[in-house]
């Protein structure tokens, strides 16, 4: 009888063994990649109607200081835009990335996207990368054709060395409202 139950065990560790397989996925934004590439873009010109919009400012950090100031702590980010309007769309018509010194690092928008209700998009910079500095941000512009709940734009940092490990969120600051299709003006 012990021979028949040690079977059954072994054939049931077998079942529930298979069933466990690991699936390996690339996340959308990987590798200095945005998924807003998978975002609809959008054709506005001087005739579009812009009803409601903000120019945002959003803090970020290539990486902080430990030890006494005497190492870097580097720090990956993901830039997240969430779309908090249960029926309708905005556009995102900027996103800049600016270093300590506010010089322009990169622009990630060729052209204004659109972000369907409750839709998000993210854009990431990877640990490796710490052109931005300790004072680093975001400028985001967004507009909408009707009105529309705020969206939700933070950032989320995060890093691991050292044998820890810290996370944190960065909100963003209207800085600004927006009524204008274009990009807001900055240096």
């Amino acid at each position: 009888m012990s021979e028949k139950i040690s079977r059954f065990l072994a054939i049931a560790a077998m079942i529930v063994l298979s069933a466990c397989t690991s699936s390996t996925t690339t996340p959308q934004g990987q590798g200095d990649q945005t998924s807003a590439n998978q975002a609809q873009q959008v054709i506005l010109d001087e005739n579009s109607k812009i009803v409601t919009g903000q120019t945002l400012y959003v803090p970020v950090y290539s990486y902080i200081y430990h030890d006494d100031q005497k190492r870097l702590f580097n720090l990956a980010t993901t830039l997240s835009i969430r779309n908090t309007d249960l029926a309708n769309p905005i556009i995102i018509t900027c996103v800049r990335y600016y270093d300590s010194e506010g010089q322009l690092v990169q622009q990630y928008l060729e052209n204004p996207i659109q972000l369907a209700a409750l839709a998000s998009t993210d854009f990431f910079i990877s640990t490796s990368d710490n052109t931005g500095g300790l004072g680093a941000n975001f400028i985001v512009d967004w507009v909408a054709q009707t009105n529309v709940s705020e969206p939700i734009i933070e950032a989320v940092m995060i890093g691991t060395g050292f044998q820890q490990g810290i996370s944190y969120i960065s909100p963003a600051k209207v800085i600004q409202n927006q009524t204008n299709y274009t990009c807001s003006s900055a240096p």
